[in-house]
């Protein structure tokens, strides 16, 4: 058995059993993925795949062992390769955060310039999506590091670890009667006066959605939500247009950048939500990995880092 092997058989579970996406991914052919298969699976003296006729269609009860096996292996091989680029390159190299769009508008660029300045060798890139997507990019290591507030913190594999901690916000024009209210009006404002208006917020994957829609059902209300978005400078523009109210996560609303709106905390009506850094459990990270999370929050330390990927566990 041979490395090419395990790559194989790897990606041909991370395509979905699809061996015509596995061999483009590879750079090769399909028959020749195939034959490495049925001869690997020759050589265990066990089936590692599912078939009808031609077709992989899932694993089998050993192939399933033999899966988290090549995982494990694959996953030490890739680390010996950033052992070796840590000590040949020390500050050189790539850096791929996958984060959801509110992250990349509104966090991330208090971090990155200083990362940069410190790390000017290191490639940085960011790879934008929901955070199941995110979550898979680590798990699949196409990523380095996650950063959202759903998903992270619930798929196996993944060591997640607090950032920062966040409210929603309810955002309005100048003229709307929500803006109209006394201060102590405003922090009490009920969700039976929400629902009197349409209301614009996030999709179902982001940013607390599934948060908003629970306080609203545990009431028996239902909101008119006339627009949904995966993005909060979307939501605020057809605020600004008129067509309802907005609710956003609170670090995307700034009076200073957002003069036209008036942002109502409404920490009160849904509570309080973490977003969470992610990286794949066992992995070599190497140093400005560290450094980023420490950017990141500052009580990301490399031994907090470091026992939290050792041990598998979620803070």
């Amino acid at each position: 058995m041979n490395l090419q092997q395990f790559r194989f058989v790897r990606e041909t579970i991370r395509r979905n059993f699809n061996l015509t996406e596995a061999a483009r991914s590879l750079f090769t052919s399909q028959p020749g993925v195939s034959k490495a298969i049925i001869e690997f699976e020759d050589e265990l003296g066990v089936k590692i795949f599912e078939r009808h006729g031609k077709r992989i269609r899932g694993l089998t009860k050993p192939g399933v062992q033999v899966a988290q096996v090549i995982d494990r292996i694959m996953r030490e091989v890739d680390n010996l390769k950033k052992v070796s680029d840590e000590f040949a390159r020390h500050n050189e190299g790539g850096l791929v955060i996958a984060c959801t769009h509110a992250q990349a508008r509104y966090i991330l660029p208090r971090v990155i310039p200083a990362f940069r300045a410190r790390f000017p060798k290191v490639r940085v890139s960011l790879a934008e999506g929901s955070p199941p997507h995110l979550a898979q990019l680590v798990l699949h290591e196409q990523a380095d590091v996650a950063i959202a507030t759903e998903t992270l913190a619930l798929t196996p594999g993944l060591a997640s670890l607090p950032v920062y901690s966040w409210e929603h916000v309810i955002v309005v024009r100048p003229d709307h009667p929500l803006a109209q209210l006394k201060s102590s009006e405003a922090k009490a404002i009920t969700l039976e006066q929400l629902a009197a208006y349409p209301i614009i917020t996030y999709d179902h994957a982001f940013s607390g959605r599934t948060t908003i829609d629970e306080v609203f059902a545990s009431k028996n209300i239902k909101p008119d939500l006339v627009l949904e978005a995966i993005d909060a400078d979307v939501i605020k523009t057809y605020v600004d247009v008129g067509l309802g109210i907005g609710i956003i996560a609170g670090m995307a609303f700034d009076p200073r950048r957002d003069p036209d709106l008036v942002g109502i905390p409404a920490g009160h009506l849904f509570g309080t939500h973490v977003t969470r850094v992610a990286v794949k459990s066992g992995v070599f990270l190497r140093d400005y990995v560290f450094v980023l999370l420490e950017m990141l929050a500052p009580e990301l330390t490399r031994d907090v880092v470091t026992d939290a990927i050792e041990n598998n566990h979620t803070n």
